[in-house]
């Protein structure tokens, strides 16, 4: 898998989130400032008033509440979010704060081509509460980590990771809000090197190919590839 080798054009996405969408948000700014070379083709939420939904709008992107209890089961609330995606020719799923497991379904559909961003250091603190368990386990450093999506809770392999130290009076929030910051940056980076088709799953890992984007291989504190 090398992301969209021998593609034309910019690359096609479709965000899925349930909240304030701050990460979605990073994603439109990088796109609209030509840091990655992506369209946002559409937003879809679980959650009818998510900010999430009103910040696509605010960019002009088509942006859809898909109402679960419309559904009788996961299955045919993902069925739905893949004709949307099919619809719009979407290429990449990005989840930015969605708060659903996707469906052996969906991931078969999108197959190495599902992102997701974790507030943790994978494959450390996965699932809810990613911050609050760090602190109670004493953890020095945490950060966050985007990865592909397979069949497991934030299992899938690992693309880029951000380390953030975690100071000795640090609360959930205040170190939340540190890692939150990371998670912008690096979000955006993982989708440019999809974009540019660098990207390599060789069985656990992704491996980064050529020298496009130098964030890739720049060797501060706080972003490491893999590898």
């Amino acid at each position: 898998m090398r992301g969209r080798e021998g593609m034309q054009g910019r690359l096609r996405l479709g965000v899925l989130a349930s909240g304030r969408g701050s990460n979605l948000q990073a994603i439109i700014d990088a796109c609209e400032g030509g840091q990655v070379d992506a369209v946002i083709a559409l937003v879809i939420s679980d959650v009818a008033e998510a900010y999430a939904l009103e910040r696509g709008r605010q960019h002009g992107i088509e942006a859809v509440f898909l109402d679960p209890s419309l559904h009788r089961t996961s299955e045919e609330f993902d069925a739905a979010a893949i004709d949307l995606l099919r619809r719009h020719e979407v290429e990449l799923v990005c989840l930015a704060g969605f708060m659903r497991l996707l469906s052996p379904h969906f991931i078969r559909e999108y197959r190495n081509r599902i992102m997701n961003i974790h507030p943790a250091l994978l494959p450390a603190f996965p699932g809810l509460h990613a911050q609050r368990q760090a602190l109670r386990c004493g953890a020095k450093v945490s950060g966050c980590t985007v990865h592909f999506v397979d069949e497991g809770v934030d299992t899938g392999p690992i693309i880029i990771q951000a380390v953030v130290h975690v100071l000795d009076d640090d609360t959930e929030e205040a170190l939340s809000a540190r890692i939150l910051a990371h998670e912008h940056q690096i979000y955006p980076q993982a989708i440019q090197l999809f974009a540019e088709g660098r990207l390599e799953i060789r069985g656990r890992r992704v491996l980064c190919h050529g020298t496009k984007t130098s964030q890739a291989h720049d060797k501060r504190a706080w972003g490491a590839m893999n590898p």
